[in-house]
């Protein structure tokens, strides 16, 4: 049977199992809203208030539910406004398919109105773009963009489909998907050769990232963790693959990571990367990073073996796997005295604040305590993400939703409107300073329209949080352009677009506000007024050996 183009797009998104989509319409992408209109009882859409809204949902529903994102877009200013949000995916490996629509074919390359080179602007942070100009194509590109985007080491791609396209007829069939295992290319002597490393490795530590997560391999990593007896730290984008209540974990490595981890790291005898790509906030002074230790690297991404760090033994390829062989290969081992020297450090350097006044590792812990650590957290970034970060302990994959590689503030809002719309059942809450807030708090009105219960959480310390600390530190107090300390009232913006709000300026009227919050059953906003001054400890110069982590003991 014929159908639209626009309607074949509908069908292939179906097809792949699509059941919300985020966007915004406009000119040339008229013929696939229509299309949608005729389909609304198949696939919900969610008008965003703004394109790139739209991408950070994909990208938060792609991150809480594991399935790929789908955002939508018209030509020019549309397509460009969803750049940012598809780097932020293409940074972090999340699986995200955005279509755009462009000008009709005869007007392609002249400059035409709303007109740009979407493809071409995109290709360097999709996995894929494409450009369709004929209709007999459509099917198979859609289906081909959706196998690019979750196979291998997944992330964003790109269709742009020009508006005659759409309007087309032609021929569709539907086509059910093919879940292909992993291309692996590694060999049983990599996996001997890794497990006769952990065998004789006296000080063995795990360092855990976002592949762990991706290849749903949580139960994977407990099991070994626990069969090598190994600490066990992760990064950011690690987050929920291993239990953070477990006696072997020691917090997060790097930058802001604790002591525990990064001396820990700094010690060990052999180093064991788990889907993790050796970042440079991780890192820090490559030199001099686990210096000591032989590594290990495991990653469903060859390019990344040996790019920023050399490595003694690899193996390429999906992470659950090559940890159920490697599972079965390695003995139990126990490794008692450098358990000890773990938990030792764990003690002696625990994560700390002032606990006098409201601050934002206060209201993490109480939305801990609150949720029974069973919530989805996306965040935006800077002090508040590493706060959260820190004294949140997350124990479950897809509950901690950031932007890590490419660090964009006004992600969380939309990330959390995605989550909320694909795991309904979940409490989700977004976490944001108020510089970051500002970028994106025109999502709010989204959560308004429809209703979507989330929680927002606004730290605001009327500054640029992180960039005054370094400002602080490294700058001699020169706060250039980092003082927000203006009119804006962020409680009569959320009632404005739609919400409900509180402002809290003291510990004891947290939980109350909080609680209500979550009995609402609607869009909320807890504005949390906390010191300018309240710093992110422990802290890494750029550049340093993580072992020179310090805190504020350490500055006085």
């Amino acid at each position: 049977m014929q159908y639209t183009g626009a309607e074949i797009i509908i069908k292939c998104l179906r097809e792949q199992g699509t059941d919300t989509v985020f966007g915004y319409p406009g000119g040339t992408i008229l013929n696939v809203y229509d299309a949608l209109y005729k389909y609304e009882s198949e696939i919900k859409h969610i008008l965003t208030s703004h394109e790139q809204g739209a991408a950070h949902a994909a990208d938060g529903y792609a991150r809480a539910t594991g399935r790929v994102g789908v955002c939508l877009a018209t030509s020019g200013p549309g397509a460009t406004n969803l750049v940012t949000g598809i780097a932020t995916a293409y940074m972090d490996s999340i699986p995200v398919v955005a279509i755009t629509c462009n000008v009709i074919l005869p007007l392609l390359g002249k400059d035409s109105f709303q007109e740009i080179d979407i493809a071409g602007v995109t290709m360097p942070i999709t996995k894929h773009s494409f450009i369709v100009k004929d209709v007999k194509s459509l099917a198979d590109t859609i289906r081909k963009a959706f196998e690019i985007a979750k196979s291998g080491r997944p992330g964003p791609v790109l269709v742009d489909v020009t508006k005659d396209v759409t309007a087309a007829l032609y021929d569709y069939k539907k086509i059910t998907p093919v879940i292909e295992s992993p291309r692996n290319t590694y060999t049983q002597d990599q996996i001997d050769k890794a497990a006769a490393l952990i065998s004789k490795a006296k000080k063995p530590f795990i360092y855990l990232g976002g592949g762990a997560i991706i290849s749903d391999a949580a139960d994977e990593v407990k099991e070994f963790a626990e069969k090598i007896n190994a600490p066990v730290c992760d990064t950011l984008m690690g987050k929920g693959a291993f239990d953070g209540k477990s006696d072997l974990y020691t917090g997060m490595i790097g930058m802001h990571g604790t002591k525990a981890s990064n001396l820990g790291v700094s010690d060990c005898d052999l180093l064991i990367a788990l889907g993790a790509r050796f970042s440079d906030r991780v890192v820090g002074n490559v030199k001099k990073f686990a210096a000591k230790a032989k590594i290990i690297h495991i990653d469903i991404d060859a390019a990344e073996i040996n790019k920023n760090v050399i490595t003694h033994a690899e193996i390429v390829g999906d992470l659950k796997e090559i940890l159920t062989k490697l599972n079965t290969v390695i003995t139990p081992k126990t490794h008692p005295e450098w358990i000890a020297h773990i938990k030792d450090l764990k003690t002696k350097f625990p994560l700390n604040y002032n606990r006098e006044n409201l601050s934002c590792p206060y209201v993490i812990e109480e939305i801990y305590r609150m949720t029974d650590g069973d919530a989805i957290i996306t965040t935006d970034v800077g002090q508040h993400q590493m706060w959260a970060s820190q004294y949140y302990k997350f124990s479950k994959p897809r509950t901690f939703l950031s932007s890590g590689g490419l660090g964009t503030m006004g992600y969380g809002l939309g990330a959390c409107i995605g989550a909320k719309s694909g795991r309904p059942e979940k409490i989700c809450i977004n976490i944001a300073g108020d510089g970051c807030f500002r970028m994106n708090m025109n999502e709010l009105a989204t959560a308004g329209r429809y209703n979507i219960p989330i929680i927002q959480i606004i730290i605001n310390n009327h500054v640029l949080g992180m960039v005054r600390q370094w400002q602080t530190l490294f700058y001699e107090k020169r706060y250039s352009q980092t003082i927000l300390d203006d009119k804006v009232d962020f409680t009569l913006v959320a009632k404005g677009l739609g919400c409900e709000a509180f402002r809290v300026t003291q510990k004891e009227e947290f939980a109350p506000a909080f609680e209500k919050a979550l009995a609402l059953g609607a869009p909320v906003v807890i504005e949390c007024i906390i010191p300018q001054d309240d710093k992110v400890f422990p802290m890494v110069p750029a550049g340093a050996p993580i072992s020179e982590a310090f805190d504020e003991k350490d500055l006085h």
